[in-house]
């Protein structure tokens, strides 16, 4: 399953553009669900030299991570073409309608639907 995670509000606790600390909850449920096998795409507004500082910031930290704001790449052959917005089968965000889960279930839920 492919799972994109935004990064300002979720993956730190900071106000942007500044990096805050990070999640630890955030970062153990990643290595979950990458241990699980799923691909996990970092998804930000960020970009140039603030998108650099967030990349190098999340391999010092060690999370785990398959892309950033880019199509996992059988995605784009399928459709031939690789879009600025992000397919995915989950988005993590802390500004959805309902407001942002647990970690444990955000866990919960990506385990009902692989198991669908």
């Amino acid at each position: 399953m492919i799972i994109a995670v935004d990064f300002d509000g979720i993956l730190h606790h900071g106000t942007y553009p500044q990096i805050g600390v990070p999640s630890q909850e955030a970062r153990a449920a990643l290595a979950t669900l990458r241990q699980k096998g799923h691909y996990i795409i970092i998804w930000t507004c960020r970009n140039g030299d603030l998108l650099l500082q967030a990349i190098n910031w999340l391999v010092e930290e060690g999370f785990q991570f398959s892309r950033v704001n880019d199509q996992e790449p059988q995605n784009a052959a399928k459709y031939g073409d690789n879009s600025r917005k992000v397919y995915a089968d989950v988005y993590i965000d802390d500004h959805n309608a309902c407001g942002l889960p647990s970690w444990d279930d955000i866990i919960k839920y990506v385990t009902t639907l692989e198991n669908e």
